[in-house]
């Protein structure tokens, strides 16, 4: 990994940090509901799981599209494959999606999930940010 840092920007690059990236799609009506359940369920649940010392990604961002009312992207970067894999495993997703069910009573449709397309080959190679603010 190199990283160079000036007054004003930090770029990192050779990082190759796996990415999820999820694709729903809600009523519009019930996307902030979603959204709040999808934070308070699956965010902290699978950011704060218990036995774990850290938090298994390093950042999770939700896109919304003003085109497409009620799409939602969701898009992870996993700090690896086995904490990925570690969260993935199958008993923690289903309590985790069982709470998900219980609270968010709305349908949700999972439209796309880009990292399965591509065989868990996407990944961040490379990050530019401002600093100073």
């Amino acid at each position: 990994m190199t990283v160079t840092v000036t007054a004003t920007h930090r770029y990192t690059s050779d990082e190759r940090l796996p990415v999820e990236v999820l694709v729903f799609r809600v009523e519009p009506s019930q996307l902030d509901e979603f959204l709040r359940i999808d934070h308070e369920v699956w965010t902290m649940g699978e950011a704060f799981l218990p036995g774990s010392e850290r938090i298994p990604f390093l950042s999770k961002e939700v896109w919304l599209d003003d085109s497409k009312p009620g799409e939602v992207t969701l898009s992870f970067v996993w700090e690896s494959m086995a904490a990925w894999r570690a969260v993935g495993a199958a008993d923690i997703q289903a309590r985790i999606q069982a709470e998900f069910d219980r609270r968010f009573t709305g349908q949700v449709e999972l439209v796309r999930a880009m990292h399965e397309e591509s065989s868990y080959g996407v990944h961040r190679w490379s990050r530019f940010e401002r600093l100073g603010d």
